[in-house]
């Protein structure tokens, strides 16, 4: 089996959610999709499983963070650096927040951080190989 990850999100708004992320350009994998949990596809690889409260619940008695915190930063690659500008601008105008720290151009990587509803955060990166420093 090729090693995937599930990256498990608690949501307050599941349909909302959903759709903020297919805004993103996640797709909708019907198989692990409910009134409870969705699950949201990145690559062959990549899922991300929003979950309600109710659900989470089920899984941890760990409390929610509030969505003005955060525990980790996911970072998803992109093709391009319009792809990067168009995921921050999808977030801003589907009930997430764009550039929520200061945009990162490098040159050889561009990224910038978008969170979502729920606050949980992402960072649209974009990176070219060819052009990346030899290391010393």
């Amino acid at each position: 089996m090729t090693r995937t990850i599930f990256v498990n999100l608690p949501v307050a708004d599941l349909k909302a959610s959903m759709a903020f992320y297919a805004a993103l350009g996640f797709t909708n994998n019907p198989r692990f999709t409910d009134d409870t949990a969705a699950c949201m596809v990145w690559s062959e690889t990549i899922n991300v499983m929003l979950l309600t409260h109710d659900k989470w619940r089920t899984f941890t008695n760990r409390p929610i963070p509030p969505t003005s915190s955060s525990e980790v930063m996911l970072a998803i690659s992109c093709g391009s650096r319009d792809e990067v500008d168009a995921m921050n601008r999808a977030a801003s105008e589907h009930g997430g927040t764009a550039d929520i720290n200061p945009a990162q151009d490098l040159g050889f990587m561009y990224n910038r951080n978008l969170a979502d509803p729920d606050g949980h955060v992402w960072e649209a990166m974009w990176m070219d190989m060819d052009a990346f420093p030899p290391s010393e």
